[in-house]
């Protein structure tokens, strides 16, 4: 890999088609953004010789739909988030874009108090009853995630294990540790069933996700440097890293390298897996455990944006229809409108809804027996918008063994 992978650089291929302001969810959502053409692209080309900040930026969610739908290969979304890197190094973040990027910052202090995750919980409740999220910049008509009781990572030590050859490591990354442990559990369930020893590694960071959607890029920059090292370290070992959470596969395959252009990057992408990505590749080995019990449902699948940016196809819909009596139906409403952090702003609250209606409206439908999806906080945005909860595709298969 060269320089020229990285983002910065790609903005030179731009050919002002408008095919990215077309597919933008957001310009279709809100009239006052003026497209990632103009915002990432045209700035791009300046390679940030200038120091004028297009003003609309703040409307990108970095949903990635503009990188899809180029032609060119431009990173748009990653400009984006590069230009966002630059506003924020003469402005001052808020105290609500301080707490939504540092989601894992916060867990951790949380869990040093005793019984610290239910004194959270409570406390958040009463903040949303008293206003006080709304008047700090976070949307007051969420709910914010609840902490588990306890973290996926102490639930892990108790998980009894067959000792294996086939080794993977799990990155749980920050949601499902802190707020959604089942998901966890029903991931180390399934590969133990396909014959892989599931090992954790205490030395992880947030992919940082969360950082560089809310422009602390240097912070970004520290998490990836320490990913990255840890992932190298597992590929010496001839042991891969595996993710349920399509935003962390996402960040650890791709973004790093398109953000900061280190070949160590990209090398350690190539031993990073999406849970179901890894299950396919099993499949098409023939190693894939399908001594699956029936389960006689119907799923209604909202496909992330974080997983289309990946190209690896419907890897989930592959796997679940090896269950008998399953029917796997996506969803195909777009983006659901949250984009990680962006929908719990106060600000952009309304953009996320309003994005989100389609998918809304056909999830109230009710045509199915459950919702899946593999990102968290499209799960959550889900529950919020129609009052259906969904769960991660890994908990149906882990039902099915």
């Amino acid at each position: 890999m060269n320089d020229m992978t990285k983002a910065i650089f790609t903005g030179d291929r731009c050919l002002s088609c408008t095919s990215c302001m077309a597919s933008c969810p957001v310009m279709a959502a809100i009239k006052d953004y003026r497209g990632p053409k103009l915002v990432a692209p045209a700035h791009g080309r300046l390679h940030f010789s200038q120091a004028d900040i297009e003003t609309t930026l703040e409307f990108c969610s970095n949903c990635k739909t503009c990188d899809r739908a180029c032609p060119s290969g431009v990173a748009v979304s990653t400009l984006n988030m590069l230009q966002r890197a630059e506003y924020y190094k003469t402005h001052k973040h808020t105290r609500a874009e301080e707490m939504l990027a540092h989601n894992e910052r916060m867990a951790n202090l949380i869990r040093k108090i005793p019984f610290g995750a239910t004194f959270a919980n409570i406390g958040v409740n009463i903040g949303k009853t008293l206003n006080v999220f709304d008047k700090l910049g976070i949307a007051g008509e969420r709910n914010m995630p609840t902490y588990a009781a306890t973290p996926f990572k102490n639930l892990f030590r108790r998980i009894k294990q067959s000792t294996s050859g086939k080794k993977i490591v799990l990155f749980t990354g920050c949601y499902i540790n802190d707020n959604e442990p089942q998901v966890g559990e029903a991931f180390v369930k399934v590969m133990n069933a396909n014959g892989y020893e599931v090992l954790i590694d205490e030395n992880f960071n947030c992919c940082g996700s969360p950082l560089v959607s809310m422009g602390f890029l240097d912070e970004a920059r520290a998490h990836a440097g320490n990913n990255v090292a840890r992932i190298l370290d597992w590929k010496k070992k001839n042991i891969p890293v595996v993710t349920p959470c399509t935003s962390c596969s996402l960040m650890l395959k791709a973004e790093y390298h398109e953000l900061f252009g280190e070949d160590v990057m990209y090398e350690a992408a190539q031993n990073v897996y999406d849970a179901f990505e890894f299950l396919e590749l099993l499949q098409e080995r023939g190693e894939f455990n399908d001594n699956l019990k029936p389960l006689n449902q119907k799923f209604l699948y909202h496909v992330p944006c974080h997983l289309k940016s990946q190209a690896i196809g419907l890897p989930a819909v592959n796997i679940l229809e090896e269950i008998s009596g399953v029917k796997v139906q996506t969803a195909d409403a777009d983006c659901c409108g949250i984009a990680g952090n962006y929908g719990f702003r106060k600000d952009k609250y309304e953009i996320s809804m309003k994005i989100g209606k389609k998918l809304f409206e056909r999830v109230k439908q009710k045509d199915f027996d459950k919702v899946i999806s593999d990102c968290g906080t499209c799960r959550i945005q889900i529950h919020h918008g129609t009052d259906i909860k969904p769960c991660h595709p890994i908990e149906i298969l882990a039902e099915a063994y």
